[in-house]
């Protein structure tokens, strides 16, 4: 009985430490996609308080930006689990996934899951016309981003986060 329970514990071993390893991955890409995700946040922010007209627009960015990081967030973690191989694993976590136009728009026929409606999305905002004030806030943004001192706490909170993970190994 005993070597039968030491026979079993070994083989799973190796897919115990693959869990872990996969586990540690989802959890630094998450992890990146919110450091992301607070950073334009606070980018929006910083713009609409500078321009309130911009509020507007500020929020349809951000809903862009939130659909093409969430369904980041989805596809890794499905290629994570099914086709590894679409990861670079082996370079910094935001180059981990780099999914093309057509990626995503065969991902988004796949309407039956939450990865296909996530891509949807995605896709629909990348073929949609641009806000009217889109380029309103993009000087808004280059405006912001070419005094330092106007985004230090944002970007000073971003960089700690891409640090850590940096510093995180995944086995």
């Amino acid at each position: 009985m005993k070597l039968a329970a030491l026979i079993l514990s070994t083989a799973l071993m190796p897919s115990i430490a693959f869990a872990s390893s996969t586990s540690c991955e989802s959890k630094k890409y998450h992890q990146y996609i919110d450091a992301s995700l607070s950073w334009y946040e606070s980018l929006v922010t910083l713009a609409v308080d500078k321009e309130p007209d911009l509020k507007e627009v500020g929020q349809w960015f951000l809903e862009g930006r939130k659909h093409h990081f969430e369904l980041n967030r989805d596809a890794f973690d499905w290629y994570l689990a099914n086709d590894k191989d679409k990861l670079a694993l082996s370079l910094p976590v935001e180059s981990w996934l780099n999914l093309t136009q057509q990626d995503v728009k065969a991902l988004s026929e796949e309407q039956n899951s939450d990865l296909g409606k996530a891509a949807k999305l995605a896709f629909d905002d990348r073929q949609s016309k641009p806000h009217p004030k889109n380029y309103a806030l993009r000087s808004a943004f280059a405006e912001l981003l070419t005094h330092p001192g106007n985004i230090e706490k944002p970007l000073n909170a971003y960089n700690e986060k891409m640090t850590a993970l940096t510093e995180m190994e995944c086995q």
